[in-house]
This record gives C-alpha cells, structure tokens and sequence, in this order.
C-alpha cells in the first residue's frame, strides 16, 4: 500500500481541505494520513461566512511526529497551514526527512473571499516552501501573491508568474485557472517545467459548484506522483480527474457545492485507477 500524507486544513462541510484531499487519495488507491494545522467552520446564520480555527503547535508537531517518525511517508502535500509554526513545521520534517514528492498547494484565501488571509505568511510560504517543492499549484490569486503580478488575466501573464515563482525554487509550477479568463472556450492551466510550458486542456465544466477544486487537483497529482507517474503524468491525469469530478458536482446548500471525486469511476478509462 502506497501512503501519502496531507498537512491542511479540515472542512466542516466536507468538501475541501483534508476531506478532499483523503476522498481522492482512496480514488488513487493510496492509504492517507493527516496532519490537521486548523479547522475551518461555515456559519449558516450570516451567509456561510468562514471562522479558522488553528490548532496549537504541540497538537500538529504530534501528529507529523505520528506520519513521518511513527509510521513513514514519501509522498506529502500541503494545503491550508493557517499559521507561521505550521509553515515552520511544514518545512521542518519535509526537509528533515528528505521528502522528494512534495506538493504545495499554497491556500490563501477561504472559497468566496478575495483579499489573503495573511500576506505575510504567504511570503513565509514562499521563503520556507517553495524551495521543497516538486509541484506547486497556485490558482490565478495565489500565482499573483507568490510573483507579484497584481491581475493575472491572459494566458502569457499565467507563464510570467510561473517563470517568477519557479524562480523562487520550486521544480514545477502548475498555475490552474485558466478557465476564468476572458473568453476562455476551455478548462486551461499552464504546466512550467523551469525550461518550457505547456498548456495542459480540458473541457470547459460551467458549473457553480466547484469547492474543493484546487484541493482535490493538487491531492491527484502528489497521488500520481505517489504512484510512480512523472510530474507531466501527474499533472495530465489529475487534470482528467478533477474535470470528471467538477462534471458531477452538486449542491450542498444554498450557499456551496463541491465536486464529486467518484465520478471517474463510472468511465472505463478509469475503472483502475493508474
């Protein structure tokens, strides 16, 4: 049994953070673990504005202690880390212990928000992890944080940001989004290998319920990784699963809706995955 870690953020309603990440680790068939940095709540009574939660640094260095000296890991992605010991301890075991597939999802903001949770820790997950990284997976607002381009909106200004951010260490950088650019007629995101780009496409899925996306996307690319894919591998097949996974995504409530990552199960291309 393959095992892959995540260290992020627990969604109260199940559709991000290390909800999706565990949902799609079993897609892959990888046995996951977790190690909780905050837990992120939605209040029914005022629109389902977010509240986050950090967990104490004893807490979260207790369960990295259990994942990477108790039972052994090789394969790590990081989504949500709240706060400047969760970056510090990210940082921390995944250099300790020599972590080669490392995916950072660099999570900025809470789904619906606009403006980072906290701009100086965003330049601490920059500073501290991007250097780790095999992948990363920004989204247009996270890509515009780490390179500093204020308004990301053509396709020559996603590769600027990725050439900036790859610049700051990481091996590859995956900038998704595309889709919501102007007159976009596909789902396109740009793959940087510190050499050359590629346009990685898929079908264009208009739908409102897509929280949990960039989770569920950098999830499937450290479980290809875990795999044995390469990054280019990854990348493409992950791609392919978080369009089925946004093509069966339904409504939770009046307010959000995530994506569904069993939905590829149903093509026989996918039937095993990998």
């Amino acid at each position: 049994m393959f095992k892959i870690a995540t260290i992020a953020g627990s969604d109260a309603s199940g559709g991000a953070g290390l909800e999706a990440d565990l949902k799609t680790f079993e897609e892959y068939g990888l046995y996951g673990m977790t190690a909780v940095t905050l837990i992120a709540t939605m209040d029914p009574l005022k629109n389902w504005a977010h509240n986050v939660f950090p967990l104490d640094e004893t807490a979260l260095r207790s369960q990295l202690e259990t994942i990477f000296k108790g039972i052994g890991v090789d394969t790590v992605k990081s989504g949500m880390l709240g706060t400047f010991y969760g970056v510090e301890l990210a940082r921390e075991y995944i250099s300790s212990y020599k972590i080669k597939n490392y995916v950072l999802d660099p999570v900025m903001v809470c789904k619906g928000n606009d403006e980072a949770l906290n701009p100086e820790l965003n330049t601490a997950i920059a500073e501290k992890l991007l250097p780790l990284a095999k992948v990363t997976t920004p989204n247009l607002f996270e890509a515009g944080q780490l390179s500093g381009i204020k308004e990301i909106v053509t396709i020559e200004q996603i590769k600027e940001a990725a050439r900036i951010i790859a610049d700051k260490g990481a091996s590859y950088v995956f900038i998704k989004g595309g889709s919501k650019l102007p007159n976009a007629k596909t789902a396109v995101d740009v793959l940087y290998d510190g050499k050359n780009f590629e346009l990685i496409e898929e079908k264009l899925i208009k739908t409102n319920w897509t929280h949990g996306a960039g989770c569920t996307t950098s999830a499937a690319i450290a479980s290809g990784l875990a795999r044995g894919l390469s990054v280019h591998d990854a990348v493409v097949l992950a791609k392919k699963f978080i369009t089925e996974s946004l093509g069966a995504g339904f409504a939770l409530n009046q307010w959000v809706g995530p994506g569904n990552q069993s939905n590829w199960r149903k093509d026989t291309l996918f039937g095993s995955p990998v």
